[in-house]
C-alpha cells in the first residue's frame, strides 16, 4: 500500500509544474458559471495529455468527466474540480486551486492504478461547473453523473484549515413587493410603497436574528426599490438566502423567513409574491472513515503551519447534495495568506506562489486516500453504511 500511495505522489511531483500553470491560467481568465469555457479546456486537453480518457461537455456544456480504470475490479473514486469565478473578483473562492488539486489527485489516482500487480478500481475526475450558486452538481445529480460513483472527494481552500467544515444547506429566495406608483411630492397618499414594504421586509429579518440559533443564517440585498425619487415605488425586490446545518433546520428557518415577507406586506397593504431563485444546496455529510483517512495521510506527508479548525461553520455548496448520495468529504485548507474567502485579497492569494505547497499537499492526501479505498473496498462499504445511518438519525422536520 504504502507503494503505491509514494507512485501517486511521485506522479504529482513529477506534474506539478503543469499543475501550477493549469492552475495560473484558471486564475487569470476567471469565467462565471456555465461560461466557464477556457478553463473546461485547459483542463481537459492536460488530462488527454496524459493519457486520461476525458468526455468533454459531458451532460453539461462545461462540465466533463476523466477517467482511468475499470470499476468491475474495485471502487470508483471520484474527485471533483470546480473552476466558477466570480463577478468582478475573479477567483475569490480560489476554485482555480480546487480544479488544481482534482487534477492532481486524479493523476496520482491513476499512476497508482497502473502500478498496481493486480487490476484495483478506477478513478473519475469529475469537472463541476457553476458551483456559485448556479448549483451544476446538483444539475451533474439530476442527470445521472453521480451513479456509478463509489466515493467522492474535492477540497477547498481558505484562511483556515478544517476537515470537517459544517457547510450550510442553502436556498435563495427572490421575494417581490407590488404597491401603487403615485407622484410623491403630489399625492403620496395615493401611492402604496413597495419599497416601505421591503425595507419592513429587511428589519424583520434583522430582528429576527436575535430569535435564532448562532448556527443560523440570513442576509439579503435590494434587488430593485423604484426609478426616481420622485414616484412612490409600485415595485421592490430582496434576493433572500436563509441557511442552517441541517435539512430540517433549515425549514424551520425557511417558515420564520416567509413570516417576514407577509408581514411586511400586511403592514404596507402592498401584494407580494416569492420564488426559489437558485437550487437549494443541501448541508455537507462529511463521512467519517473517509476524513479519518484523509487525515492520517495528510499528517504523513504535510505539517499544516496555518491555523487550523474542526466542524466550524463556513458557506454552503452543492457538494452538499453530492454527500448524500455518496460517502463524501469536503475539507478546508489554509494557503499562506489570512484573507477571507470572496474578497479581492483572497483573489490575489489564490494566485499567490505561497499557495502551492499547501494546495499539491491536498492533492497528495486525497490520493494516498483514494489508494486506501482501492485497495481496502470493505472500507468504502463502511463508509456506505455510515452514510445511510446518518441520513436515518437525521430529523426529517
Amino acid at each position: 500500500m504504502e507503494d503505491l500511495k509514494a507512485v501517486a505522489c511521485a506522479e504529482i511531483e513529477r506534474m506539478s509544474g503543469d499543475l501550477v500553470i493549469l492552475s495560473n491560467e484558471i486564475w487569470k481568465h476567471p469565467e462565471l458559471g456555465m461560461e466557464e469555457t477556457k478553463a473546461h479546456k485547459y483542463i481537459a486537453e492536460l488530462l488527454e495529455k496524459s493519457g486520461m480518457q476525458v468526455e468533454r461537455s459531458f451532460k453539461l456544456k462545461t462540465a466533463f468527466r476523466a477517467e482511468y480504470g475499470s470499476a468491475d475490479a474495485g471502487p470508483n473514486i471520484a474527485v471533483m474540480c470546480e473552476y466558477d469565478a466570480l463577478p468582478e473578483i475573479g477567483h475569490a473562492c480560489g476554485h482555480n486551486l480546487i480544479a488544481e488539486v482534482g487534477v492532481a489527485a486524479g493523476l496520482g489516482i491513476m499512476a497508482a492504478i497502473k502500478a498496481s500487480t493486480k487490476a484495483i478500481g478506477k478513478v473519475t475526475i469529475l469537472g463541476t461547473p457553476a458551483e456559485e450558486g448556479f448549483g451544476g452538481k446538483i444539475d451533474l445529480i439530476n442527470l445521472g453523473a453521480f451513479d456509478d460513483v463509489d466515493v467522492a472527494m474535492m477540497a477547498h481552500p481558505f484562511p483556515s484549515s478544517d476537515p470537517t467544515p459544517v457547510m450550510l444547506a442553502r436556498e435563495t429566495l427572490v421575494v417581490t413587493f407590488h404597491g401603487r406608483s403615485s407622484r410623491a411630492a403630489a399625492y403620496p397618499w395615493e401611492g402604496v410603497n413597495a419599497l416601505d414594504a421591503a425595507v419592513l421586509c429587511y428589519q424583520n429579518m434583522a430582528c429576527l436574528r436575535q430569535q435564532i440559533k448562532p448556527t443560523w443564517r440570513t442576509h439579503a440585498i435590494f434587488k430593485k426599490g423604484g426609478t426616481k425619487v420622485n414616484i412612490i415605488p409600485e415595485e421592490a425586490v430582496l434576493e433572500v438566502a436563509v441557511r442552517a446545518p441541517t435539512d430540517a433546520e433549515y425549514k424551520q428557518l425557511r417558515h420564520k423567513v416567509v413570516a417576514c415577507f407577509e408581514a411586511a406586506a400586511m403592514a404596507t397593504g402592498c401584494s407580494m409574491k416569492y420564488q426559489t431563485f437558485e437550487k437549494p444546496y443541501s448541508a455537507l455529510v462529511s463521512n467519517g472513515i473517509l476524513f479519518r483517512l484523509y487525515e492520517s495521510n495528510l499528517a504523513s506527508i504535510h505539517k499544516d503551519d496555518g491555523p487550523s479548525f474542526r466542524s466550524g461553520i463556513y458557506g454552503s455548496t452543492d457538494m452538499g447534495n453530492v454527500s448524500r448520495i455518496v460517502p463524501s468529504i469536503h475539507p478546508h485548507f489554509y494557503i499562506g495568506g489570512v484573507a477571507v474567502n470572496h474578497t479581492r485579497d483572497f483573489t490575489t492569494d489564490a494566485g499567490a506562489e505561497r499557495a502551492q505547497p499547501y494546495t499539491l499537499a491536498q492533492a497528495n492526501a486525497l490520493a494516498m486516500t483514494a489508494v486506501d479505498l482501492l485497495l481496502n473496498p470493505d472500507l468504502v462499504q463502511k463508509a456506505k453504511a455510515e452514510l445511510q445511518e446518518t441520513l436515518k438519525r437525521e430529523p426529517s422536520s
